[in-house]
């Protein structure tokens, strides 16, 4: 699976359909913020704040990208952690 590299400010969101390995630290189903990370890209991971609070990389393969609403994404931003540059 290929998810695009992520370049503009906005952030990525991926919906998780693979936490074997690591039930506590992704949920399935969820949707996760991606971080950007050029080197996690290059060996198909993605940079996510898991359910620790804190970014680690995962392989892609466990999610899939999703497009979200203008409204839901301010909704996510203002509950979740904040995105670190």
């Amino acid at each position: 699976m290929t998810i695009s590299k992520h370049t503009d400010k906005a952030p990525a969101y991926v919906v998780c359909i693979d936490n074997s390995d690591y039930p506590a630290s992704l949920e399935l189903h969820k949707i996760y913020r991606v971080l950007p990370d050029e080197d996690a890209g290059t060996d198909a991971d993605l940079r996510i704040i898991d359910e620790s609070g804190e970014d680690f990389l995962y392989s892609a393969d466990r999610f899939v990208p999703i497009a979200v609403p203008i409204a839901a994404r301010k909704s996510i931003e203002l509950t979740v952690l904040p995105m670190r540059l």
